[in-house]
């Protein structure tokens, strides 16, 4: 088995409540909650705070990601999902929330607002070349395979 990746946090104060946790213990990803309440009105992007601090290991990311009981039930996501929390970065964990909806929605303190998903990155190395080798899909792209 595995090594456990260790995952360090803190919590703003009078947060302790609003720790991440998974709903299973099979699940893949931690819900995190809104430190806050905040109005979404409809098609505007809101930056909801958690309370959360990380600290990563090096190699690893954290990907936030909507809910998809949100998303189906209220139209709510992550614009820029998934979001990226680099290993570096030490401030407080927010989620960029847009309501693709008609109506307002009411994020409630507590409200499980997105999921977290840690995520081990490769070892990876740019190299720039001259030339790429050819291949039989190209440069296509943006529905370069048709509508089927």
């Amino acid at each position: 088995m595995e090594n456990k990746v260790i995952v360090r946090f803190t919590m703003a104060e009078g947060c302790d409540d609003l720790v991440p946790a998974k709903a299973h213990h099979d699940d893949a990803a931690y819900d995190i909650r809104a430190r806050a309440e905040v109005e979404l009105v409809p098609r505007k992007p809101v930056l909801v705070p958690t309370g959360l601090f990380l600290e990563l290991p090096i190699g690893y990311e954290a990907q936030i990601r909507p809910r998809s009981g949100m998303a189906l039930k209220h139209a709510l996501t992550v614009p820029n999902s998934p979001g990226t929390i680099d290993a570096g970065y030490r401030g407080e964990v927010s989620v960029i929330v847009l309501n693709a909806g008609d109506e307002s929605y009411h994020v409630k303190r507590g409200e499980r607002i997105a999921q977290m998903v840690i995520s081990k990155l490769p070892d990876v190395e740019m190299v720039q070349v001259e030339s790429l080798s050819e291949s039989k899909r190209g440069a296509g792209g943006f529905g370069s395979t048709g509508k089927h």
